[in-house]
């Protein structure tokens, strides 16, 4: 507890010195995505085509996120649950530093001040961001680097569409629900990508180094990740949005897989099918396929915005296995979200979201798990949303002696978020 305070008081120290050096810098920043309801349904990064740079600026920011939780679960009975209650979780908290250090050049840094499965301060990683290569010679390549950016660090790797509306740790104001989805495809990994985009269309490449505890012992599993994400995205009318992309993760031979394990933070759905006296699992209410090596995943996401009705949906099909296997396993995961939002400047929503996943488990077994949503939300401010959610989630196919075996939970899910 003495750590936990003493943590806190120097992070409010942080802050507060910060601010005074960046209060009156504290604005949008080029090539930018908004940390309130301005990057909701934002992807990438938008590409600026005018610049503001006059100077070096920081932008302190960070987030705040407290849910109430009251669900319930059950399964066959062969291995006591935990007994629930209704009450607060642990808030959590970020601290973002958002730095333009020269022009078409800047720096992003996170730091989890609380998490689930960290109530001490640590870093989650940063990135540099290049959009323009003035700093070395005014105009170079000034025609190339009006469509490419090259983003360089230990940082979150671009998998996919669904990681920019997931909930990270606090960060949660772009997520219209209260938990990820069941396979949370989420990883930070040391590595560079490079994008282009033009008239709509997106392409990126990228490399990591596939891990995600950073080592520098030598060892016969030291491959990279690959990565890759071609897409359109298209404003066609004042009222239509359209969005489609195709995303690819690979790994070479690594000592293990963390794509669907790395997110150090927790699940929001605190202490569901838990055995009773177990140690807490900050992973309650997900499922990760423990490929382990050589992992190859898929996902396809389309997005759909017409007027205030949106839908956005996740195929991912992905397979690995770990070296104790012989042959690969698969784990396929579908989603769809839909979300009708409303009011001055969309500041309500309404919506809902059915997700399932299909695996085969490292024992023989063919699974499945399903889960319903259904939510809504309002932006108190730009800053400022509160959300209500009901889930359900079942689970099928697991041996009579597992502790998932029917196993379900339902409820209601209440939270709150500060971002700035």
């Amino acid at each position: 507890m003495k750590s936990i305070f003493t943590n806190s008081v120097v992070a409010v120290m942080l802050i507060g010195g910060l601010n005074g050096f960046a209060q009156k810098n504290n604005r949008s920043l080029d090539n930018y995505r908004e940390p309130d309801k301005n990057g909701v349904n934002v992807f990438e990064d938008v590409k600026d085509t005018i610049s503001t740079f006059d100077g070096l600026k920081v932008r302190v920011g960070g987030s705040f996120a407290l849910q109430f939780q009251g669900l319930d679960h059950e399964n066959s009975g062969a291995v006591a649950l935990d007994e629930l209650g209704s009450n607060f979780n642990l808030a959590t908290a970020n601290l973002d530093l958002d730095v333009a250090l020269a022009d078409g050049v800047r720096m992003h840094l996170r730091t989890y001040l609380s998490s689930r499965h960290h109530p001490e301060p640590y870093v989650k990683g940063g990135y540099f961001q290049i959009d323009k290569l003035d700093f070395i010679k005014e105009g170079l390549l000034e025609d190339l680097m009006k469509h490419t950016t090259i983003r360089i660090g230990h940082m979150e790797n671009n998998y996919g569409d669904a990681h920019f509306r997931r909930s990270d740790n606090a960060q949660a104001i772009y997520n219209p629900f209260v938990g990820n989805l069941i396979m949370d495809a989420f990883t930070t990994e040391v590595g560079a990508e490079l994008y282009y985009t033009h008239s709509g269309f997106l392409g990126m490449v990228g490399f990591s180094n596939g891990k995600l505890n950073q080592s520098t012992v030598k060892n016969d599993a030291n491959g990279a990740s690959f990565l890759a994400k071609v897409g359109y995205d298209s404003q066609v009318t004042d009222d239509l949005r359209l969005r489609l992309t195709g995303s690819l993760y690979n790994t070479g031979s690594v000592a293990s897989s963390y794509l669907y394990s790395a997110d150090r933070t927790g699940s929001r759905y605190y202490h569901v099918m838990q055995a009773e006296g177990a140690d807490d699992n900050f992973r309650s209410g997900r499922y990760n396929p423990n490929f382990g090596n050589k992992v190859t995943a898929f996902m396809i996401n389309p997005f759909v915005k017409y007027g205030g009705l949106e839908f956005f949906g996740t195929i991912e099909i992905a397979n690995g296995r770990r070296n104790s296997e012989a042959e690969r396993r698969s784990a396929n995961q579908y989603a769809g979200e839909l979300i009708y939002r409303f009011g001055r400047n969309e500041n309500f929503y309404v919506g809902g979201r059915y997700n399932m996943v299909s695996a085969e488990e490292r024992t023989g077994e063919d699974v499945d798990i399903s889960r319903f949503n259904l939510a809504a939300g309002w932006f108190m401010t730009n800053n400022i949303l509160v959300k209500a959610e009901y889930v359900n989630q079942t689970y099928d196919g697991y041996a009579v002696d597992n502790i998932l075996h029917d196993g379900q939970f339902d409820g209601l899910m209440m939270e709150a978020v500060i971002s700035f």
